[in-house]
């Protein structure tokens, strides 16, 4: 099963998020691109996605999902009580992406932003696709 999240690599909350989950995926479930990489960028085209996307974005198994949905998937796959808060899928769309956007429109605000893309840790590099 292929699951690719793609993250606003400038973003601190964003590659803190990815370092989250790095973390508690010991299996190596999912693989990770910017959004303002290559590969980030041509898996946008490949999805017919805008490239100036700016959003979290899990691809799973050839179909892509977006804000809360993507962000509650990977829950699911998470090691420990984290998979719990997949329930959340229960509650409509539109409800969880309002609380969602609120996040991300503030995220720069609220948690900063990079001068560059996170270099992953040796350990984590061959998750990172190029």
């Amino acid at each position: 099963m292929e699951r690719i999240i793609l993250f606003d690599g400038v973003c601190n909350l964003c590659t803190g998020s990815v370092q989250f989950i790095l973390k508690r995926d010991p299996n190596g479930s999912f693989q990770f691109a910017s959004l303002q990489g290559d590969m980030g960028q041509k898996l946008l085209k490949q999805y017919n996605l805008p490239t100036s996307l700016n959003s979290f974005l899990l691809i799973e198994d050839g179909k892509p999902f977006m804000e809360s949905t993507a962000a509650l998937r990977v829950c699911l796959h998470l090691k420990g009580a984290w998979k719990l808060l997949g329930a959340l899928l229960l509650i409509p769309r539109p409800i969880r992406d309002l609380l969602y956007k609120i996040i991300a429109r503030n995220r720069y605000k609220w948690f900063g932003k990079r001068e560059s893309c996170m270099l992953p840790l040796p350990e984590w590099k061959n998750r990172f696709l190029e």
